[in-house]
C-alpha cells in the first residue's frame, strides 16, 4: 500500500501505472499542478467563479475498463453552483381570507333551520277561522264556495254565497279572493307562500310559523234596511242623508222616525222599530255565584248590630281574588247610624290589580230591603248592590240590584248568589207519590261527593 499523503487530499495516492485516468474521472485537471495532485473540490469552486458557457460540451464517452475503476472507487462529485432566486411575483389582488369556520357552520345551521321552518310551513293546513271558530281544513284542494256551503250548516249567514266574501290572512300578507267558486284553497295559500313578499315577511318575523287563516265575512244581510232608510245618530246628520225614512235616537231616551218628503219633514217617537235589533237589559255574571256560606257570615255579622235597645246599619264589600280565584269579604272602615252609614272606601290592602269589587252589601236592620234616594246617590259605579233588611225575622228579605254607569235594574238573588242546595236522602222522595200527571223534577246526582250518590241527590234545575 503507499503512504498517508499528509496534503489534505482525501483519497489515497494512485500511481500513473495502475490504468487510472483522474483526469478522465474528474473532468479534467487544473494547469497550476499535476494530475495526480489535483483536489476536485478545489475545481469545482474554480469553476463556480467561471460563467457558464452558453453551448455545453458533451462529455466524453469513458471506456470500459476506466468506468468500472471508477465506479469502484465513488468518488465524491461536485455540487453545481445553484441558479439565482428569481424575484417573487406579486399578485396585483390579495386573494380571499378564508371564512371563520365557526360562522361558516352557524351560517349553515341557519340555513338548515330556515329550510326546515319553511318545508314544515308549506306542510301545515289552513285554518277555516270566522268569529270564535278556529278549526284545521282537512281537504285544502276544496274550493273557497265549496267550503261555504260545509259551513252554511254551523253558520247560517253563510248560506248565500253572493254575500259572502273570503279573504286569507298568512303571516303579513293578507290576500282578497276574486272567484272563489274557482279558486282552491291549496292555490292561495301555495302562491303566497312562493311569493317573495312573504318570504321576506317571514325571515324579519318573530313568529316563523304562521296560520294560514281563511276568513269568511258577510257583506251583506237579507235582513237589512231597504236603500231608503237608514239609522242616524243626529237629527242633523239624518236631514244632511238622502234617505227618505230616518231612525234616530233621542236624548230622552226615546227613538223617533223621521219621513222626507216634497210637503216637508215628519217626525214621530216610535215604539218598536223593526229595522233595530230587539236588546234586553239584564246582567250576565263572568264569576261564580257567590257561596251561601259567605252571605250567611255577612248576615250574622249584621245582626250584631241589632242587639239592645238600637239598631244600626253596617255595610260589606265582595270582592273577586285573581289570583286564588275566591270570594273576599272585606268590611271598610265606617260609621254608622240606624239609617245612614259613612264608610271609607279606601282599600289598599287590596289592590285593584288583583281584587275585583263586585259587590256592596249593606242592611237596613228591621226595615225593608228597598234601596232608599240615599242609595241612589252613592250606588253609581257600574257593579252590583244588595240591600238586606227584616233581619229581626228568621229569613231575613234581600233585594239585589245592578247599577250600569248610575243606570239601576233591578235582579234576581239567584242571579249573583248561591241559593239554598242542601242535601236530602234519597228515601224522602220515594215516600212521596205525587198524583199529578206533570212529571216531577228530575234528579240529579251528587257528583261533588260520590260516596253518597246511592242515598242523597240535589234537586236539579
Amino acid at each position: 500500500m503507499s503512504e498517508q499523503n499528509s496534503s489534505g487530499f482525501p483519497f489515497t495516492e494512485l500511481s500513473g501505472g495502475e490504468g487510472l485516468d483522474i483526469d478522465a474521472i474528474f473532468g479534467g485537471a487544473s494547469s497550476a499542478g499535476a494530475p495526480g495532485d489535483v483536489n476536485p473540490f478545489e475545481a469545482a469552486l474554480a469553476q463556480q467563479a467561471v460563467p457558464a458557457p452558453q453551448a455545453q460540451e458533451q462529455p466524453q464517452p469513458v471506456p470500459q475498463a476506466q468506468a468500472q475503476t471508477a465506479e469502484s472507487v465513488q468518488p465524491v462529485r461536485p455540487t453545481p453552483a445553484p441558479a439565482p432566486a428569481a424575484a417573487p411575483v406579486v399578485p396585483a389582488v390579495q386573494p380571499p381570507l378564508d371564512i371563520d369556520p365557526l360562522t361558516a357552520a352557524v351560517a349553515e345551521q341557519e340555513a338548515k333551520a330556515e329550510q326546515k321552518t319553511v318545508k314544515s310551513l308549506f306542510e301545515k293546513a289552513p285554518v277555516f277561522a270566522y268569529g270564535s271558530a278556529r278549526e284545521d281544513i282537512t281537504d285544502p284542494g276544496m274550493t273557497f264556495e265549496e267550503l261555504r256551503i260545509a259551513k252554511a250548516d254551523d253558520f247560517p249567514e253563510l248560506g248565500e254565497g253572493k254575500k259572502v266574501s273570503w279573504t286569507v290572512e298568512y303571516g303579513k300578507t293578507t290576500k282578497p279572493i276574486t272567484d272563489p267558486k274557482g279558486t282552491t284553497i291549496a292555490a292561495i295559500k301555495k302562491e303566497i307562500e312562493l311569493s317573495k313578499p312573504f318570504l321576506d315577511a317571514l325571515k324579519k318575523a318573530k313568529d316563523k310559523n304562521p296560520d294560514c287563516l281563511v276568513k269568511p265575512r258577510v257583506t251583506a244581510q237579507s235582513k237589512g234596511i231597504a236603500t231608503y232608510k237608514g239609522v242616524f245618530t243626529s237629527l242633523e246628520e239624518a236631514r244632511a242623508s238622502d234617505k227618505a225614512i230616518c231612525t234616530i235616537p233621542a236624548s230622552d231616551g226615546r227613538v223617533y222616525e223621521l219621513r222626507k218628503n216634497e210637503l216637508g219633514e215628519f217626525i214621530v217617537p216610535k215604539d218598536s222599530v223593526i229595522d233595530l235589533g230587539s236588546v234586553r237589559a239584564g246582567f250576565t255574571p263572568a264569576l261564580p255565584l257567590v257561596p251561601i256560606g259567605v252571605l250567611a257570615q255577612i248576615i250574622s255579622f249584621f245582626r250584631c248590630y241589632m242587639s239592645g235597645g238600637e239598631q244600626f246599619e253596617a255595610m260589606a264589600h265582595i270582592l273577586w281574588d285573581k289570583r286564588e280565584e275566591r270570594f273576599v269579604v272585606h268590611i271598610p272602615e265606617q260609621t254608622v247610624t240606624k239609617a245612614h252609614i259613612d264608610a271609607e272606601l279606601s282599600r289598599d290592602d287590596f289592590p285593584e290589580d288583583r281584587y275585583l269589587h263586585y259587590i256592596d252589601i249593606h242592611s237596613h236592620n228591621s226595615m225593608a230591603a228597598k234601596f232608599s234616594p240615599v242609595d241612589d246617590e252613592d250606588e253609581r259605579a257600574t257593579r252590583i248592590y244588595i240591600v238586606v233588611g227584616r233581619l229581626d225575622k228568621f229569613f231575613p228579605d234581600i233585594a239585589v240590584r245592578m247599577s250600569c254607569g248610575g243606570a239601576y235594574l233591578d235582579l234576581p238573588p239567584g242571579c249573583v248568589l248561591e241559593g239554598f242546595g242542601a242535601l236530602f236522602p234519597q228515601e224522602w222522595r220515594s215516600n212521596v207519590k205525587p198524583l199529578s200527571r206533570i212529571a216531577p223534577p228530575a234528579l240529579r246526582p251528587l257528583t261533588e261527593q260520590p260516596e253518597a250518590h246511592s242515598r242523597f241527590w240535589r234537586m236539579g234545575k
